[in-house]
């Protein structure tokens, strides 16, 4: 399985659904706490604005982005927290409102490139197609963080592809941010979507492998759930433990969730 022709339509629709959410919520909506410490629905919001917003630049004017790039700092959080304030700083219609643009602006941006043209990003450069699938990361794990704290069962369709392929892609992404060195070994991942179609990656003889639900595979790389209260399974002593490191992006791995926090309440 490869990242699809429709990731971009997927990353749009993917936002409408985020947005049907937050869209009705007054001011005391916008300031619940969500499962992220410290972070308010409002900040989920930002951050995620603050994400297209880079998104579009790098894909619109990749001077413009590579200039901005080389100043940010060495401090992973002073960065998110710079770059949450001005979204931040809005009240809940206009953070509302920049939310919308910036989500425009990117899908004009990305669609307007090939998908396999690259641009510029924090790291290294990616093709169009992998910077929406990150971006389809970011929304569903996020987008889980603004369900819980409104106690909103999520309905996931076979867009979530497009995370699974990232999320294999960057398999390694929990070594690196422990300061750990990868196994040389290769993963079999064989994982069921939303509709019931099986998706497979890896050589089919791997001995290290991981199988189960797509959408609960999903929880695990965003660290939305732990993987004690997911359905996954891991066969092999690596695989097993990939599942206690596992992200889909850079940077600190954060505190993830605990085993049980979520027991009362479905995905």
């Amino acid at each position: 399985m490869t990242e699809q022709p429709n990731v971009i339509s997927d990353l749009a629709a993917e936002g409408d659904d985020l947005d049907r959410l937050v869209a009705g919520l007054d001011a005391a909506g916008w300031a619940l706490p969500t499962p992220a410490a410290g972070w308010t629905i409002a900040h989920q919001i930002a951050h995620l604005a603050a994400t297209f917003r880079m998104a579009g630049l790098a894909a619109a004017d990749p001077e413009r982005f590579t200039a901005m790039a080389s100043q940010l700092s060495p401090d992973f959080d002073k960065n998110v927290e710079g770059a949450l304030a001005g979204f931040l700083a809005q009240p809940p219609d206009a953070l509302l409102a920049s939310w919308r643009a910036e989500r425009a602006r990117a899908g004009q941006a990305l669609s307007a490139l090939p998908l396999d043209h690259m641009v510029p990003w924090l790291v290294r450069p990616l093709p169009v197609a992998v910077l929406a699938a990150a971006g389809m990361m970011e929304l569903i794990g996020h987008g889980q963080d603004v369900a819980d704290a409104l106690g909103v069962r999520r309905e996931f369709t076979d867009r979530i592809g497009h995370v699974v392929a990232f999320a294999v892609r960057t398999w390694d992404f929990g070594y690196l941010a422990r300061g750990l060195k990868a196994p040389d070994v290769q993963f079999r991942f064989e994982l069921t979507a939303p509709s019931g179609k099986l998706w497979a990656f890896g050589p089919p003889d791997a001995v290290q492998r991981i199988t189960g639900p797509a959408a609960d595979f999903c929880m695990l790389v965003t660290r939305r759930r732990h993987h004690a209260d997911l359905g996954l399974t891991a066969t092999g002593p690596d695989a097993e433990r990939w599942l206690d490191i596992a992200q889909a992006y850079r940077g600190p791995a954060g505190p993830g969730r605990a085993p049980g926090q979520f027991a009362a309440a479905a995905r």
